[in-house]
């Protein structure tokens, strides 16, 4: 039977691509504390020994399915079509898992859901991806990459389902999966001409709006509590207002394959809460006492 061995929220902004001198000027002298809660997430990750590692891409955007990257072999030089002065040059070279993308197509059909396998090595990657298979040193340790986008005509209910047929083909799979939400909470960015409050740029003082910290930290006490429930009881009034970045499909799907509702892990702070051109950013890892079996 295949296990969720373990799963995280997890930063990916682009400011983390950046060289230690350029971060700490930024930081005011100091470094993100997200580069170290990815060495943390590392180890969390290496403990876990899993098989393969699905990513929850939240800047892969579709419309009319939920698609799964089902090519053998990823291999490339990233730049981003959002910052190309910023982000680019990025080599990377992964290996995918065809057979466990094509098993979450079966069981989305069987399903009556929107789960699709897209088959091309030529596909262009987002650095929601790519950030991660660098920092995590996910081709480093030749871990398999599957990545799921955010289809954009949905609702948190849809994303909720996605993540279910995902469950059910690791179940079926026999593999150990660790699952990576990569994004954001709140996704308010503070406009161009916008002055820092506080001369650390990741200071959550800059997050752009009090409310949005405020909402952003309330969730956050959810996931460390584990009541993923309430936090799709407040969804509608509260974090699809904000909003969460891709409206929260990152963290829906991945709740989604953890039992959505039901889920009671709780959630362990690896970072610092940490502002990003106005969003707010956090590492956080989600296990049990023991493994998270997909049920």
């Amino acid at each position: 039977m295949g296990k969720v061995v373990g799963a995280a929220l997890v930063s990916h902004h682009p400011g983390l691509m950046q060289c230690e001198e350029f971060r700490r000027l930024m930081g005011n002298g100091e470094d993100s504390d997200l580069i170290a809660g990815y060495a943390r997430l590392r180890n969390k990750i290496n403990a876990a020994r899993p098989d393969v590692a699905i990513i929850f891409d939240s800047h892969w955007f579709t419309t009319g399915y939920h698609l799964v990257d089902g090519a053998a072999r990823y291999e490339g030089h990233y730049i981003s079509d959002e910052m190309p002065w910023y982000l680019h040059g990025v080599p990377y070279a992964y290996r995918g898992h065809p057979e466990l993308a094509i098993a979450i197509e079966e069981a989305s059909r069987a399903q009556g859901g929107y789960n699709r396998v897209i088959n091309n090595p030529h596909l262009g990657k987002q650095y929601a991806t790519i950030n991660l298979v660098k920092h995590l040193r996910l081709e480093q340790t030749d871990t398999p990459v599957l990545t799921v986008s955010s289809c954009q005509n949905c609702d948190w209910p849809h994303f909720v389902r996605s993540g279910e047929a995902i469950a059910q083909a690791i179940q079926a799979s026999g593999l150990r999966v660790v699952l990576l939400a990569s994004g954001a909470l709140s996704h308010k960015f503070n406009d161009i001409t916008w002055t820092p409050k506080h001369p650390r740029i990741f200071h959550e003082s800059n997050v752009s709006r009090p409310e949005n910290i405020a909402s952003d930290k309330a969730a956050i006490a959810l996931m460390e509590q584990g009541r993923h429930d309430t936090v799709l009881e407040r969804w509608d009034d509260d974090y699809r207002k904000k909003p969460w970045e891709a409206f929260g499909a990152h963290y829906l799907q991945m709740l989604g394959a953890m039992g959505g509702k039901d889920c009671r892990a709780r959630g362990e702070a690896l970072s610092a809460y940490e502002n990003a051109r106005g969003t707010g950013n956090i590492h956080m890892w989600f296990a049990t006492e023991s493994e998270l079996e997909v049920a």
